[in-house]
């Protein structure tokens, strides 16, 4: 239960950076980073307390059945979930909203982010055509439209485990499930890896804040010592 709100966290909290990225550029000087960092707090609240709501339902109709193997003739625990059929649909629903919705935010952001910026730039350098100046930004912020459809691609096993109901009659069909299952939480492990490799900028703080935070120890040591 808490893995699936950690998970589902991680697409939500990607998809809010996606959106500030895309705020900073449309209000550019007015924007105000005090501000946004008090809207970051209350979202992320406000996100846990939604996710923890919607998902309340899974840890109340859980329950533990024994089994015997047929095969091995073993002894076996399953931790089963039984819904009716109006709570396999709301189920299977938001499941869906929370799949897709994420991905459609950040495809959204980094569409409004990269016309607005050629936008901008092409108010400023009038001899440069319009869509020339739109290739470039999308050349350098490509990784904003590959990144989520990734991480999408590789999380899709899990919406499709969601929607799989039938029962396991031998324990060789379990590493299917499993396989699908750790397949589906690598996008979480690769929330560095496709979205601040790929960007310079994020890449120049990155790196910055290891400068500082190394310094810092430094310090420390160096006092302690």
């Amino acid at each position: 239960y808490l893995l699936r709100i950690f998970i589902h966290m991680d697409q939500w909290l990607n998809a809010c950076v996606a959106c500030e990225r895309a705020i900073t550029i449309v209000k550019g000087a007015s924007f105000k980073k005090k501000k946004s960092i008090k809207i970051a707090k209350f979202t992320i609240i406000l996100l846990l307390i939604f996710n923890i709501f919607i998902f309340i339902h899974e840890p109340l109709y859980r329950h533990l059945i024994d089994d015997i193997d047929e095969d091995t003739n073993e002894k076996r625990i399953w931790c089963v979930v039984t819904y009716s059929s109006s709570l396999e649909i709301y189920n299977s629903t938001i499941n869906t909203f929370q799949f897709f919705t994420p991905f459609i935010i950040n495809l959204v952001s980094a569409f409004i982010l990269i016309t607005k910026k050629s936008r901008q730039q092409s108010t400023i350098q009038l001899k440069r055509n319009f869509k020339d100046i739109l290739k470039e930004n999308y050349r350098e912020h490509k990784h904003l439209f590959i990144a989520p459809v990734v991480l999408v691609i590789l999380a899709l096993p899990r919406l499709i485990i969601s929607y799989i109901s039938k029962c396991m009659q031998s324990s060789n069909d379990s590493w299917l499930f499993l396989t699908g299952y750790f397949i589906s939480l690598i996008p979480a492990m690769l929330t560095f890896i496709v979205f601040v490799l790929p960007s310079k900028f994020y890449k120049k703080e990155f790196n910055k804040s290891i400068v500082q935070y190394r310094t810092t120890i430094q310090r420390r040591l160096h006092i302690a010592s």
